[in-house]
């Protein structure tokens, strides 16, 4: 598996901006009130980033090779596929955050203090579930070897 890289993360970014954007013209267009994420949400996202990065910590210390460290590889396996889940979702979550903080701050009408917190909370939340999904993925990464000169790869152990 290739690592991730910064296009499909800002092409993601950019059709949930899109799309929460498109959302909440939507809902207020046909006289509903707008889409304001709980607080929780952001929350959520921000511990489930910091729990990829934890679990990612046994395959890094077996690619590091710290004495004693044994990983089982469907482990590794799993939590690479997760962190570029991670990484790939946070992104998408970012641009719709983005998209909700634009637009609560983009009205006519001054939208309450709490939405607009709650909405940059959930922003928050998601660059860190991204960050964690990519920090996770760069954990899992094997060193180049010194006669291996292709790209690296993302191998899980």
């Amino acid at each position: 598996m290739k690592p991730t890289r910064a296009t499909p993360l800002l092409v993601l970014a950019a059709i949930g901006a899109v799309a929460g954007w498109l959302i909440e013209l939507m809902l207020v267009g046909s006289g509903r009130p707008s889409l304001v994420p709980p607080i929780t949400l952001g929350v959520a996202l921000a511990l489930i980033g910091v729990l990829v990065v934890a679990a990612a910590l046994p395959v890094f210390r077996v690619v590091r090779r710290v004495a004693g460290a044994t990983v089982d590889p469907f482990y590794a396996t799993r939590i690479v596929l997760l962190a570029k889940a991670s990484s790939l979702t946070g992104a998408i979550l970012t641009g719709v955050a983005v998209a909700l903080v634009a637009y609560l701050l983009s009205r006519s009408v001054v939208a309450s203090a709490g939405s607009i917190a709650m909405a940059i909370v959930t922003l928050v939340g998601a660059a860190v579930l991204l960050a964690g999904g990519l920090v996770a993925e760069k954990m899992c990464t094997l060193p180049p070897s010194d006669d291996d000169t292709t790209d690296v790869d993302t191998i899980a152990l």
